[in-house]
């Protein structure tokens, strides 16, 4: 019987310290509010809610990211990159990026479409439905040296450089074509 309850504790404390990303927003499928208004895109383009918990030790700071592997580019899609989250932040609000509702000392750097702000998804008509990753990066330092005109490879290198842990959900979103 003590080692059952043993167990227990320790299953039960181990999944306690999981570092988790969760949405109020997000379901399995993307819809039209998030979805991009350009590029033959006709959505609400608001960035989703996100919140987060159980932070890893020696967390300084986050980053977000959201990211298309089934465009066809050949290297997939950056669709919002979000660093220097100060470590008080749990959250982000939908519409964050519109609504300029981040924290003060975050940078939304460059997308794949050429700006610095969240851009929803835009697969081609007819395609497969494609994977959007939403992840939450605990970073081991408090400021990433970037800034809102940094591309998403420099960006990608230095969140993965000091990516202690990170936490994901993915949602799918593909356009009919018509007819």
């Amino acid at each position: 019987m003590k080692l059952l309850t043993l167990s227990l504790l320790t299953a039960t404390t181990l999944m306690a310290g999981n570092f988790t990303l969760e949405s109020s927003d997000l379901k399995g499928q993307l819809t039209k509010v998030q979805e991009f208004n350009g590029f033959g895109c006709s959505g609400e383009n608001k960035s989703p809610e996100l919140h987060w918990s159980n932070a890893p030790k020696g967390t300084k700071s986050f980053a977000i990211t959201v990211y298309d592997p089934d465009a066809p580019t050949g290297s997939g899609w950056w669709h919002w990159l979000v660093v220097n989250i100060p470590t008080k932040t749990t959250a982000v609000k939908t519409d964050a990026s519109a609504k300029k509702t981040l924290p003060k000392s975050a940078v939304e750097t460059m997308t794949d479409y050429g700006s610095s702000a969240f851009g929803g998804a835009c697969p081609p008509e007819g395609d497969k439905a494609h994977r959007y990753v939403f992840t939450i990066h605990a970073l081991d330092t408090e400021k990433l040296d970037l800034t809102a005109k940094s591309d998403s490879a420099l960006v990608g290198y230095m969140i993965n450089s000091h990516t202690i842990k990170k936490a994901s959900l993915m949602s799918y979103y593909e356009r009919k074509k018509k007819k």
